[in-house]
C-alpha cells in the first residue's frame, strides 16, 4: 500500500455540510432551549459567586440577564421538562435571591454620595410678598403684569 492510501482524506466542503445537515436534522428546537435554560442557569449561579471558587466572579448586571433569560424561555420548554421543570424553578429562585443578596450589598451609586453642583441645586423658595424665580426673571407670563 502506498502511503497516500494509509492516510484518511480530509472530508470536503459539501461532505462536511451534508454531516452538519444531518445533525440538524436530528436536534429539536425543544432540546436547545432546554440546554440554553441550563446553560443559563450554570452561568446565573458562576455569576452570583455561588459556585465554590467563583467568588470573585460575582457579576450582578449578568446574574439579572441570565435570569430573564431563563424566565423568558422556561415558559417554552415547561411542557418539555414535565417533573424537572420544579427544579428549574427552584433553581431561578434561588438565582433570584442571590441576586437580591449581590443588590443589597452592592455600594450607593457615586452619584448619591456626592452634593450635586451649585448650578444643579434648586435655589431657595421665595420670602413671602417676593416675586418667585420665574417671575422675576421674565419667563413666566403673569396677567395683568
Amino acid at each position: 500500500m502506498s502511503e497516500q492510501e494509509q492516510q484518511p482524506r480530509e472530508p470536503t466542503e459539501d461532505e462536511l455540510r451534508a454531516a452538519y445537515e444531518q445533525q440538524l436534522k436530528q436536534i429539536k428546537v425543544d432540546d436547545v432551549l432546554i440546554q440554553t435554560v441550563l446553560s443559563l442557569i450554570n452561568l446565573g449561579s458562576l455569576r452570583a459567586g455561588v459556585v465554590p471558587g467563583s467568588e470573585g466572579e460575582a457579576d450582578q448586571q449578568q446574574l439579572r440577564q441570565a435570569i430573564e433569560g431563563v424566565r423568558a424561555l422556561l415558559p417554552l420548554v415547561e411542557p418539555s421538562l414535565g417533573p424537572d421543570a420544579r427544579q428549574i424553578r427552584d433553581a431561578v429562585s434561588r438565582l433570584q435571591m442571590e441576586y437580591a443578596r449581590l443588590a443589597s450589598e452592592a455600594p450607593p451609586p457615586a452619584a448619591a454620595e456626592q452634593p450635586a453642583p451649585e448650578a444643579e441645586q434648586e435655589p431657595p423658595p421665595p420670602k413671602p410678598g417676593e416675586p418667585g424665580p420665574a417671575q422675576s426673571s421674565g419667563r413666566l407670563w403673569v396677567p395683568g403684569r
